[in-house]
């Protein structure tokens, strides 16, 4: 079993509340300490219209009612990773509630690549200094009475946790609902033999473990989805299923990600996301660009 501190108390169990996003399919969360009325907020969604180069709040705006209206108090706005499909609504909530913003500390990994990708200045800090903290693998944190726990779980990205809350853990893009699979591993810094072990980690856990997705896209047309356990990602994933090999997996998922499209907004969603969810800094004329490189991706 994933070696888990014994602050982290799995009978506990918290209040979760999901928002999916239908422009990117990405499932946001608030986590309720069951008592008192702390709260996090994990893998928000800011919205863009990328043709138009345009933002707007809506979806982030949606949790930011949900939280006053339920009288919460937001201590902690945790990314899972740095997202290549959605931009991060993580500063803007926290402008409007508060709150700590935390990440996986090999978000350096991630701003010292894309860095260079997208050729960002001497301005642009690679040190992780956008974020409030910087989890390393084995982190406690606490939600009012709850402890957390930070577990390095690398191979879709470098920087990606899953963070274990009472009996409810967040896996961000490294596990798929059981009929969906796995993330893939093909990004700068991705490792398909990484990903098995750090989803082999994930699925030691107790088997009545509740896992949240960060995404569902609903394979055969199904009904959306988010919420599975550890059992029943050991029994019915089609991609990591009891009996599967490492190396039948890295096969697998090398096949796969061969086929696969970059996401429609990675390109705006990785420069947003290595800054903590912020636009780029203004120009001498005070406007905000993104940038485009050309046959870097």
């Amino acid at each position: 079993m994933s070696s888990i501190p014994h602050a982290v108390d799995l009978s506990m169990k918290p209040e979760v509340k999901g928002f999916f996003d239908e422009a990117t399919n990405t499932v946001s969360y608030v986590v309720k300490d069951p008592n008192s009325s702390a709260c996090a907020v994990i893998d928000s969604v800011m919205d863009i219209d990328y043709a138009a180069g345009r933002i707007s709040y809506d979806s982030a705006d949606e949790i930011i009612r949900y939280v006053q209206d339920s009288g919460l108090k937001v201590e902690w706005l945790i990314e899972t990773h740095a997202h290549a499909d959605h931009l991060s609504a993580a500063p803007y909530i926290q402008g409007k509630l508060g709150g700590k913003l935390g990440i996986g500390e090999n978000i350096r990994i991630v701003q010292e690549v894309f860095g260079k990708i997208f050729n960002e200045g001497t301005e642009f800090q690679r040190d992780g200094s956008q974020f409030d903290r910087l989890f390393k693998d084995g982190d406690t944190y606490t939600i009012g009475t709850l402890t957390a726990f930070a577990m390095l779980t690398p191979g879709h990205t470098p920087a990606c946790m899953t963070h274990v809350i009472g009996n409810a853990a967040f896996v961000g893009d490294t596990l798929f609902m059981p009929d969906g699979g796995t993330a893939r591993a093909d990004f700068p810094g991705g490792d398909a033999r990484v990903l098995f072990h750090s989803i082999k980690r994930v699925l030691e856990l107790p088997g009545e473990m509740r896992l949240f997705m960060c995404h569902d896209y609903a394979p055969g047309g199904r009904e959306i989805k988010w919420e599975t356990s550890v059992a029943e990602q050991k029994a019915t994933n089609i991609h990591v299923h009891e009996g599967v090999t490492e190396d039948e997996f890295v096969r697998m998922r090398t096949e796969r990600d061969a086929t696969l499209a970059l996401p429609k907004l990675i390109i705006p969603s990785i420069q947003v996301n290595i800054r903590g969810g912020q636009l780029p800094e203004p120009d001498e004329s005070g406007k905000r660009y993104l940038k485009v490189p050309v046959n870097e991706f």
